[in-house]
């Protein structure tokens, strides 16, 4: 980014009001610059530090348990600089230019210019299908935790949590102490992964002692929690929805827990698309088995003036998305020739948390060998229904090898989510039938918009879009 006379004037934009765009935003304010801050949420705090709406009287430790003081202390400092930026919450970043970013505030179309963005756009949920995961009552855990902060509700009278990773814990415990009930929790990670993870894991020990004070909540509730299962079904039907859960436990047993809803989830995935629709570089990596996009140790993309920071670059927790958000800040005010903050020192805690997330993939690893062994008839995209047998078809009949062939030829990845839910998993089983690396798969592409728009917002869009504009989208259309 160019060097300016006077560097307040700068355009910096801030995607995001998460622990990464929260603390970005304060380094940018220190500086004396004034940020943009967009926010898809209505209230700041992301995900995991996500309010309760105006009225909701629930304390910190019901709502965040462990997390409470951590979000307490977000959402003062957050308050202290609503004056110092341009707060736009309730607005969906759903395209990304050169130099521009496109956004909808309700039925209110903008082209925000920036001379520097940072993208804090988090992490979603990281799914394997299961048959019967369509049926109602089936969530994400991240669904359910927002039906419980934003709602202040559970997702059903008896629920089951299933999958791997800190937040099948951090939910499970945080329905508990809202007064919900949890029937089990069902782990597909083992206690023998956690025990070998356990040099890492001892990076940051109180982040540690959290994890075992969620699994302390669950024991004294006397909630079931098995280890090592296999997930077989989710039982039910259109009428009732979700009946039960039937899983094969680590000794071959079977267990068939009665329940009327479930969450499900295998860690986090980074939300990429709009590192993707600012045409960032990505590569594979080894570790998490994804594509990532390609960044320093200071959140610098591929891209000049844009910077990634938070789960939205790495998975690495809230905790160090706040030192990546502040570190990407730094490094935007060094590129405009402003030099702030002790980025040795950050980067330093960054490592760390760096070696405590790989414990973590080790403790809770993504069930890639689930992939190959769903039946055929099992939904993997829930938007246009597309099963595990139809992608099969399409690598054995058409050759498509490729995520974007095979999103060509099967629709897989084309509906509302644009992939969010189906792409990783939808590539495993591309990869188990094609008998390939995962990596040659390669990813699906980002389209714009990257969530579903109001018709206002494209018929007005259409009307304003310029000739070079129109022909740029057809060139991308017949590529």
């Amino acid at each position: 980014m160019a060097a300016h006379r006077d560097v307040t004037q700068l355009k910096v934009i801030v995607i995001g009001a998460g622990p990464a765009g929260v603390r970005a935003a304060q380094a940018l304010a220190e500086a004396g610059l004034r940020p943009v801050v967009i926010d898809e949420g209505r209230r700041d705090g992301g995900q995991i530090y996500r309010r309760q709406p105006e009225g909701f009287s629930r304390s910190y430790e019901t709502l965040y348990g462990t997390e409470a003081e951590r979000a307490a202390s977000l959402h003062r400092d957050f308050d202290a600089l609503r004056a110092r930026i341009d707060y736009r919450p309730d607005t969906l970043v759903w395209n990304i230019g050169t130099k521009a970013v496109h956004v909808v505030t309700g039925t209110r179309y903008d082209e925000l210019p920036f001379d520097a963005l940072i993208v804090c756009s988090g992490a979603t949920d990281r799914l394997m299908p299961v048959p019967g995961w369509h049926h109602a009552g089936a969530y994400s855990l991240g669904g359910a935790q927002v039906a419980l902060k934003s709602q202040g509700c559970a997702v059903g009278a008896r629920v089951v949590m299933m999958g791997t990773g800190p937040l099948l814990y951090l939910v499970a415990a945080q329905y508990v102490k809202a007064g919900a009930t949890v029937s089990a929790v069902l782990d597909t990670s083992t206690f023998a992964q956690r025990v070998r993870a356990l040099p890492q894991l001892l990076a940051i020990p109180s982040t540690l002692r959290k994890g075992i004070a969620l699994m302390s909540v669950l024991r004294r509730a006397g909630v079931p929690v098995h280890r090592g299962v296999t997930p077989i079904a989710i039982d039910g039907s259109a009428e009732h929805g979700v009946t039960g859960v039937r899983v094969k436990l680590a000794n071959g047993a079977l267990l068939d827990v009665a329940c009327d809803a479930v969450a499900l989830g295998y860690h986090l995935r980074s939300e990429t698309q709009l590192a993707d629709l600012a045409g960032c570089e990505f590569r594979f990596d080894d570790a998490t088995q994804t594509w990532l996009p390609h960044v320093d140790a200071d959140g610098r993309s591929s891209v000049a003036g844009v910077y990634l920071a938070g789960d939205g670059a790495r998975v690495r927790g809230a905790d160090a998305a706040e030192r990546a958000g502040r570190l990407a800040a730094l490094a935007a005010l060094r590129d405009a020739g402003i030099e702030r903050g002790d980025v040795v020192t950050l980067r330093a805690e960054l490592a760390r948390y760096t070696r405590f997330a790989a414990g973590l993939r080790a403790a809770f690893p993504w069930p890639a060998r689930f992939a190959a062994a769903l039946p055929d008839e099992t939904i993997v995209c829930r938007c246009e229904a597309i099963t595990a047998g139809e992608l099969r078809r399409v690598v054995r009949e058409m050759g498509a090898q490729e995520a974007n062939r095979a999103k060509a030829f099967s629709r897989v990845g084309m509906g509302r989510c644009q992939g969010r839910f189906c792409a990783h998993a939808g590539a495993e089983v591309i990869a188990a039938e094609a008998r390939v690396p995962l990596e040659a798969v390669g990813r699906l592409r980002g389209q714009a918009p990257v969530k579903p728009l109001p018709m206002a917002i494209c018929s007005t869009r259409a009307t304003t879009c310029s000739s070079e504009e129109m022909e740029g989208r057809a060139q991308e259309f017949s590529e």
